[in-house]
């Protein structure tokens, strides 16, 4: 489903006229089958979210290519419908003037192009979600932190995409909320069959949430695993990072 492919990535450092380039992603290869959870974990600076944005089609590699179902994924037409995202603030991913229902009913309208159709499955969502129609006529700001992302999870979800990325989706969140919505995370996941991208730092959530993991460092991938094979991760860097878990 998705492929990336010897992907570069680097930034010019000094501002416009500058030469001096910044590597930040060097030769990442993977891929990721429909359904699957993939984990990308690494410190602050290892470059994941970097590679998040050029999933997305947010960015473009430098050199190398990212497919999804065969397309470029730079190209809107390959994402459009099939992947979504959910991101760490949950405050600025909502426009603070809409209502959940004005937030939902934009991509639900864009799907079927049926307004009774998108009432429908809006409290199907709100349901799936955990949250009552009540939610409906509620703005941001009457949201607690757990709510407004169990908001950006169902417009993620709206469009029955195939992937969803969560960019350090649930960091933000206090810790028993953590917990509920990995729960509601695995159950949407398999309702749907969808593929995630879990982009995280805490690899305790990516070991209760993923299949795989790939661990990155320096903008490069330092070693793909299973979930079930964590303890036997062999670079040291790798270790590192898993110790908490390992004990």
């Amino acid at each position: 489903m998705l492929s990336v492919d010897r992907v570069y990535k680097s930034y010019t450092k000094g501002g416009w006229f500058a030469r001096e380039a910044q590597q930040v992603l060097t030769n990442i290869s993977f891929e990721c089958g429909q359904g699957e959870c993939l984990g990308i974990i690494g410190e602050s600076g290892s470059g994941k979210s970097t590679l998040g944005r050029l999933l997305l089609g947010l960015e473009k590699p430098d050199s190398g290519s990212i497919l999804f179902e065969g397309n470029k994924a730079e190209e809107r037409k390959a994402r459009q419908g099939q992947i979504s995202a959910v991101f760490q603030d949950y405050t600025s991913s909502m426009n603070p003037f809409y209502t959940v229902e004005q937030a939902l009913m934009e991509p639900l309208k864009q799907q079927s192009g049926d307004h009774q159709k998108a009432q429908d499955k809006m409290d199907l969502l709100l349901h799936q979600v955990g949250l009552s129609p009540s939610y409906r006529k509620k703005y941001p700001h009457e949201l607690s932190g757990g709510e407004a992302q169990r908001v950006c999870i169902a417009r993620a979800v709206a469009t029955t995409p195939k992937c969803i990325l969560l960019d350090e989706a649930i960091s933000s969140l206090d810790g028993s909320v953590q917990m509920q919505v990995l729960e509601l995370l695995k159950s949407l996941r398999k309702a749907y069959n969808m593929a995630y991208i879990f982009i995280t730092h805490d690899i305790l959530s990516a070991a209760y949430i993923c299949d795989r993991v790939l661990i990155m460092n320096n903008g490069k991938i330092e070693e793909m695993v299973k979930i079930e094979h964590l303890k036997d991760v062999q670079s040291a860097y790798a270790r590192k990072l898993l110790q908490m878990i390992i004990t």
